[in-house]
């Protein structure tokens, strides 16, 4: 495992840390009514993709438990389609698939 795919998935651990701290005490509701933090998701979201495009093929082959087609995937989205883009869609992934990321990452590098 290169020195480069462990720094990137640090970086995307602190990407997941600022969704975390950006929706920590909002509900569904509260998110849909407050566009800055709509934006400012969708932003993380983005990071988090572009993180993992640069990981390595060798990286992700080993590690293929993880999504990191569709991690990409939802980069591209909200990216490029940006005003078609299902806020509630972009809530369940910060509620649901964001927690699995950091649990699958924690478990590549475990303390």
């Amino acid at each position: 495992m290169s020195n480069r795919d462990h720094q990137i998935t640090m970086k995307i651990l602190s990407e997941i840390n600022v969704l975390e701290e950006l929706v920590k005490e909002l509900n569904l509701e509260s998110f849909l009514d407050d566009e800055k933090t709509k934006r400012a998701c969708c932003m993380t979201l983005i990071n988090i993709g572009e993180l993992v495009k640069n990981l390595t093929d060798e990286f992700k082959e080993n590690f293929d438990f993880v999504p990191w087609k569709s991690i990409a995937g939802m980069r591209d989205v909200a990216a490029h389609k940006y005003q078609t883009l299902k806020m509630g869609d972009v809530w369940i992934t910060i509620e649901k698939d964001i927690p699995k990321l950091k649990v699958e990452l924690n478990r590549i590098y475990p303390d």
